[in-house]
């Protein structure tokens, strides 16, 4: 292609990039005018009206076939719709964050926010050692890195820039203020993770989704591809794997649970068993989702696998 129409094309895409992040950026202004509560039932009662005519309702449909034939196409609609709330109301919590996480440990039963692990969370924060947390994008996952630091122990979590650099650019500096240190999912990150591991930190990681050059797992009794890295980390530092989640409970509440150490599978060397491990947290994820099928992620392409990448 010509330089000059290389050279046009990407002020075009700079400038529609730019237009998305102002509208986005604009859509939220409007959000935040009013309460947080009415906003974020508003933006659900919205999602669920529109997700069923987005393409990635058929994917999630699709998926809900494949994972849970036991189920009746209405009951699969059903999840589908309420998945479609979840997510609206991720995004309005977004915006809310510091009025949704009102979680105080002196006053435990007075918030919108339940945690279950409060003793575990208290115990982990007097003993310094290398730890790995490992969540879903399952209810509002986002208020896991609050909770810990509200607990004084700091995560560093790895997390799925969006792909509007203007919005990536703006979520990252607010997410980093509220939820302490960040690490973007691209080159390079885990060796930060390593990195903080290995001083001796605490890291948070993501690991329902779909990994390309991802180890061959199962999940829901289906093939698919799961990243190596928590069992990698695992192996070289020896840390302790602990499984999180939160959920939604109704009324506007949150139920977040933080479990004790899983047990960390051995080969026939002794070394953690990378493959067995990593099979592991997808059965835990599992567990998460078919506990609360409507508040996961089902529009990711979790099952799907490209035959090219072993020809």
């Amino acid at each position: 292609m010509h330089p000059l129409a290389l050279r046009t094309l990407a002020l075009t895409r700079k400038a529609v990039l730019k237009t998305q992040a102002m509208l986005i950026f604009g859509g939220i202004g409007l959000v935040k005018r009013l309460p947080a509560q009415s906003a974020i039932n508003l933006l659900a009662a919205a999602a669920r009206r529109i997700g069923p005519y987005l393409g990635r309702n058929r994917v999630a449909l699709a998926n809900l076939a494949q994972a849970m034939p036991e189920l009746t196409e209405a009951e699969r609609a059903a999840i589908a719709s309420d998945m479609w709330d979840n997510m609206a109301r991720l995004a309005g919590e977004y915006v809310f964050l510091d009025e949704i996480f009102d979680y105080d440990p002196e006053r435990h039963n007075e918030g919108r926010v339940e945690v279950d692990g409060r003793a575990l969370f208290e115990r982990l924060r007097e003993v310094k050692r290398p730890r790995i947390f490992f969540t879903a994008h399952l209810g509002n996952f986002e208020l896991l890195p609050i909770a810990a630091q509200t607990f004084g122990l700091e995560v560093t979590a790895m997390f799925r820039p969006p792909n509007n650099p203007y919005v990536a650019e703006r979520i990252l500096s607010a997410r980093t203020t509220a939820m302490g240190h960040l690490v973007p999912s691209k080159a390079g990150a885990a060796i930060t993770l390593a990195r903080i591991l290995e001083q001796g930190g605490n890291v948070g990681v993501l690991v329902d989704q779909k990994f390309i050059n991802g180890l061959d797992t199962t999940f829901f009794g289906l093939p698919c591809l799961t990243s190596p890295l928590v069992a990698r980390l695992a192996r070289q530092f020896d840390c302790d794997i602990h499984p999180a989640h939160c959920i939604r409970l109704p009324g506007g509440r949150y139920r977040l649970t933080l479990e004790e150490a899983m047990e960390k599978p051995l080969d026939a060397s002794g070394r953690i068993d990378a493959q067995a491990l990593t099979q592991a947290l997808n059965d835990k994820v599992e567990a998460w989702v078919r506990a609360n099928p409507g508040q996961w992620m089902w529009f990711h392409r979790r099952w799907q696998i490209d035959k090219r990448r072993n020809a």
